[in-house]
């Protein structure tokens, strides 16, 4: 590589779509330097900093060449059988391929042979330009346009008013500076120089011209008033919100939302807080709703007190910075005011009809063109509620189960979850408590949503885990029913979300429901329902089931084993995969791991199913003697263990059938000719085969 230098390449757009904004900055940056680098333009080490503001996307590269490398290249042409004739003269064919190469008759004598396969292949030999920065950098600009991830693409004209060009936004600039030389790029119908846009209202001048690649940043914060990186700009926002919130004082702290800082940061080119407020009546209405109109439609920041509840301040994200900020605080102040008086109205509002009034209106809504109405939906939850409620408190959490259950959709026929539909399940328990209903009745409406995504908290009473169950599996088995089933990457249903749910649910809370009678109670509900739906949405779930222990950090081995037997009781699973680990660390355990495989294969093997029966009579050899005693002697043992939930304790019991485990396949014939005595020691290792594997199936440790 050739004259070093840094790199600077900016795009100056209309203004970017703030919640793609960070994407776009670190894809549009990456893509150039994965290109540059690719073409020997760029070296592996060399630095990277990415820009992206509302209104440019830049990259600056710390070391770049003005010309890659030569390089040398080999080029298979063909087989020597094909190139040379008897007399070794190229053939026609050899000629036109090296023509084809720029080579003529000359340069066969140079060619190099060189086994390829079985056959030998001729190969040409040349030395390839390195790329200059022009070539390779106009390659790597294109390429990251292209491969930007742009949410939606805007067509427009350039200014000859003929050309149309795609693009996220409309581009005006482009700049491409190499050390403190203009590199002779193009894109989008643009020319690359070196200047380009500030700050649309607080800019020191209109047009920012930049001296070099290094100057880049300093230069648009001091002459443009813009932060261009994207991070240091959300650090600043960060760090005036606290500061912020320190001088309101009491411990008010802004609301913790980062998906809400990304797109503040996205919005804002300079940054300045400003603390707001609103009249306090507004705390009337649920915070929550008040805190979703403040962050969805405004984009502000409400302050919280110490204990998490809303304060009538909140913290303005301004994009200019006035020497009397009253006007922008006052402004900020009336646009907030009739969101929150609609917020009330809404909730007074909803607030005149009961929860239990609504119920009949939902069998107007449409759930599924195939599953019926949404009341039918919530008529199968119900039911679902009730048989899952019984067993696991009878009638003492049905009652409350099914009346949760049949109110948990009737918030969203009011007024404040029509207009917020995020608030769903959260307006049903406020709306449920303002109806005097049990305070496990309201926490159920709200929590039957429960887990919402990875990592949300379950449910908090056992009358929302009993409906957040019934809720989650109607779904599954409605949507398996009629074929909906996720297909790759995409999951409109969410129904991974949901199978997790569930399972998390049962092992987390412990919860002695068999999953194959949940699963078969569920798919019973729906009349569209194949002989083989139960089936595959057994399989969905113990595939959740294992994606989701490995990320706990089960060894693919360990989930294996353990799940291979399907257990209904999920609560157990983290204890079998505690006792698979324990037992796998035995001395014993690779030999019997062994044993048990073979054991299995034995058994496939065998005319018809083994009864696992043992007549004492029938044993002759010492080593299935012993063997059988060995078992007589420690079976009931780990059985007993088994049964006490002790999983490890009935492992590590088995752990001393080694020895004659050993013995019998080293001194017993087990396929022998007389029929009783080869189905007597076929018995004898079912037998086995049975109390080795009602923990985990311990062939799949076998190596």
């Amino acid at each position: 590589m050739t004259n070093c230098a840094p790199l600077l390449v900016e795009l100056f757009v209309e203004e970017l779509p703030p919640k793609a904004l960070k994407k776009l900055g670190h894809a549009f940056s990456g893509v150039l330097l994965e290109q540059l680098q690719a073409q020997g333009l760029a070296p592996g080490d060399a630095h990277l900093t990415s820009f992206a503001s509302p209104r440019r996307l830049s990259a600056h590269i710390t070391s770049v060449a003005s010309q890659a490398a030569d390089k040398a290249v080999s080029q298979k042409l063909m087989p020597v059988t094909v190139a040379l004739d008897a007399a070794g003269q190229p053939t026609p064919a050899l000629l036109k391929k090296l023509q084809a190469l720029g080579a003529d008759a000359s340069a066969v004598p140079g060619l190099k042979r060189a086994p390829d396969g079985k056959a030998e292949a001729l190969f040409y030999e040349s030395t390839q330009r390195g790329a200059t920065l022009a070539e390779g950098l106009q390659k790597a600009l294109s390429e990251a346009i292209a491969k930007l991830p742009i949410p939606k693409v805007m067509t427009y004209q350039l200014a000859d008013g003929w050309t149309d060009v795609k693009f996220v936004r409309p581009a005006h600039s482009l700049v491409a500076l190499h050390g403190d030389q203009i590199v002779p790029v193009e894109a989008l119908g643009l020319q690359a120089g070196r200047t380009t846009q500030g700050h649309r209202f607080e800019a020191a001048q209109a047009v920012v011209t930049i001296a070099n690649a290094d100057a880049y940043g300093d230069t648009l914060e001091r002459e443009g008033a813009v932060i261009a990186s994207f991070e240091a700009r959300r650090a600043e926002i960060t760090r005036q919100l606290a500061e912020a919130a320190a001088r309101v004082g009491g411990g008010a702290r802004p609301i913790e939302d980062e998906a809400l800082l990304d797109e503040v940061t996205g919005l804002v080119e300079r940054p300045n807080v400003l603390v707001c407020e609103f009249e306090p009546q507004f705390l009337e209405v649920p915070q929550e709703c008040l805190i979703l109109t403040m962050k969805a439609n405004q984009k502000y920041f409400p302050l919280l007190d110490p204990q998490g509840r809303l304060t009538h301040r909140f913290l303005v994200v301004s994009n200019i910075r006035p020497q009397d900020a009253s006007a922008v605080i006052g402004g900020n102040e009336r646009v907030v005011r009739p969101r929150l008086a609609d917020a009330k109205f809404f909730f007074d509002q909803d607030r005149k009809r009961p929860l239990s009034a609504r119920v009949e209106g939902l069998a107007k809504v449409v759930y599924h063109n195939k599953l019926g109405t949404q009341g039918e939906r919530s008529e199968r939850v119900r039911q679902l509620a009730v048989a899952i409620a019984a067993r696991l408190g009878g009638a003492a959490l049905v009652q409350p189960a099914e009346e949760a259950a049949r109110l948990a959709k009737a918030d969203l026929l009011t007024d404040m979850v029509g207009e917020f539909p995020e608030l769903q399940g959260t307006m049903g328990r406020y709306y449920a408590q303002a109806d005097g209903l049990a305070p496990e009745v309201a926490d159920a409406i709200e929590d039957h949503y429960k887990p919402r995504f990875a990592g949300d908290s379950l449910p908090r009473g056992l009358v929302g885990l009993v409906v957040a169950l019934a809720d989650k599996l109607e779904t599954l088995a409605g949507l398996f029913a009629i074929g909906q089933l996720p297909t790759g990457d995409k999951d409109p249903f969410a129904l991974r979300r949901h199978a997790l749910g569930v399972v998390r649910m049962l092992m987390e809370r412990d919860l002695p429901l068999p999953l194959g009678e949940l699963l078969t109670q569920a798919v019973a509900l729906f009349p569209q329902a194949g002989a083989e739906t139960g089936a595959q949405l057994s399989n969905f779930f113990y595939e959740r089931l294992a994606g989701l222990l490995r990320e706990q950090g089960y060894s693919a081995q360990e989930v294996d084993a353990v799940l291979a037997l399907q257990p209904q009781q999920l609560g157990d699973v983290a204890k079998r995969l505690a006792a698979v680990r324990a037992f796998a660390a035995l001395p014993e355990a690779p030999a019997l791991a062994a044993a048990n495989k073979r054991i299995g294969n034995i058994l496939k093997k065998a005319d018809g199913p083994v009864d696992a029966h043992v007549s004492a009579g029938l044993l002759q050899e010492p080593a299935e003697k012993a063997l059988h005693a060995a078992m007589v002697e420690l079976a009931p043992k780990a059985q007993a263990r088994f049964d006490a939930g002790d999983y490890t304790g009935s492992l590590q019991m088995l752990a001393a059938l080694r020895a004659p485990v050993d013995a019998f396949f080293d001194g017993v014939m087990v396929n022998a000719d007389a029929i009783d005595l080869r189905l007597n020691r076929l018995g004898l290792l079912a037998t086995l085969h049975k109390a080795m594997n009602q923990v985990a199936d311990l062939s799949r440790l076998a190596a």
